[in-house]
């Protein structure tokens, strides 16, 4: 597992959608990077003016990012992004 440092958090990308809303499966080559995600580890937060303040989100959320996010990592065959918190859009509820 990673332990992200800092306000960076790890998350699982979610698979891209196989089909359009009209039925029809999309190739591969035309599929779009995905921009959601679960959240798998959560680092302690930033520092700013000595004070510690915590991550937003927590393991377990479902997290919309930025389509070019992140530092792509591959750990036991499982491919994570590693992205600060401030590039994490909103959470899904």
């Amino acid at each position: 597992m990673i332990q992200p440092l800092s306000d960076r958090v790890v998350v699982k990308a979610q698979d891209a959608d196989e089909k359009t809303a009209s039925g029809l499966f999309i190739p591969d080559t035309a599929k779009e990077k995905p921009q959601r995600g679960i959240v798998t580890a959560v680092g302690p937060g930033r520092v700013e003016n000595g004070t510690l303040i915590d991550t937003t989100v927590k393991e377990g959320d479902t997290v919309l990012y930025g389509k070019y996010s992140g530092t792509e990592v591959t750990l036991d065959g499982e491919e994570y992004l590693i992205m600060r918190e401030s590039d994490i859009l909103g959470i899904i509820k």
